[in-house]
């Protein structure tokens, strides 16, 4: 299987796994900066089967402090949460969501990084799928229990990097905020706004194309960097910072994620800020 197709799967290729009758797990990752809880969202309509997981209480933890916005779950967490979502040993796990891939980006990064295996988003969201003719379904779903096993320990510590606020200058780092947000023209959530010194801006809606697909292989390369293969990336809280990674990962390039992002580095009024294009 190319890179590519380790991480991500079109509609066409989940309606056959479907249709064969092939064991998959769907998830639902409804999330928006402006609604993040798109629970009612995922009742009014979502692929049959699939069941609704919450970025902000299933895959954060805000009981850690000084970490951002959206601090990783641990380990035990994820374990727990997948085994509620049915995620089973050895079969496929697709997520999805209505939003410019930020939730299943998400549940793609956490869930991986957890050493789970077979996670794919699936590649344009709802949208594809319904362009593609997919049908909808209304109302919960409630799936068997899966039977995942995630070490808590090793979590994050492996399966994908991650970098500390201490290890962003040791890699060619990737800002997936909007221009603006990395000028420091406007911060409409953080209290500081600039960017990491030393960071390149590269916009998480730039590695996908006006259908809400990642670009082709091709398209992908030639927005990245020059680099000396130690790549990292942040946004505001480290949500969409994971649509970079998973562009770069479809690439078959390794990115780390700086999970506390600009909400972490920019609490500390001790940290440097860097404004402007550069």
């Amino acid at each position: 299987m190319t890179a590519r197709g380790q991480v991500l799967i079109t509609a066409a290729e989940l309606s056959h796994l479907i249709d064969a009758g092939e064991p998959v797990t769907i998830l639902d990752v409804r999330w928006r900066l402006d609604a993040p809880d798109g629970q009612a969202a995922y009742w009014q309509g979502h692929l049959p089967g699939a069941v609704y997981v919450s970025l902000e209480d299933e895959l954060s933890d805000h009981t850690i402090d000084g970490r951002g916005r959206h601090p990783l779950p641990s380990g035990r967490s994820v374990e727990a949460a997948a085994r509620r979502w049915g995620v089973r040993q050895g079969a496929p796990t697709v997520v999805y969501d209505d939003w410019n891939r930020a939730g299943s980006a998400r549940a793609w990064w956490v869930l991986t990084a957890a050493g789970l295996t077979g996670v794919r988003i699936l590649d344009g969201g709802l949208s594809a799928w319904q362009s593609a003719g997919g049908s909808v379904d209304t109302g919960p779903v409630t799936p068997p229990p899966g039977d995942v096993t995630v070490a808590y320990d090793d979590l994050y510590a492996g399966a994908l990097p991650t970098l500390t606020a201490q290890q962003v200058g040791d890699v060619t780092l990737l800002d997936a905020r909007a221009p603006e947000r990395f000028r420091g023209d406007v911060e409409p959530i953080d209290p500081v706004a600039g960017h990491i010194p030393g960071a390149k801006n590269l916009p998480s809606g730039s590695v996908l194309a006006g259908d809400g697909t990642f670009l082709d292989e091709d398209a992908l390369a030639q927005l990245v960097p020059d680099h000396d293969g130690r790549l990292g990336a942040y946004c505001g809280s480290g949500v969409t910072a994971s649509i970079t990674v998973a562009a770069l990962a479809s690439l078959g390039q390794r990115a780390a994620l700086f999970p506390g992002s600009w909400s972490e580095w920019s609490a500390d009024p001790t940290r440097a800020v860097a404004r402007g294009d550069e």
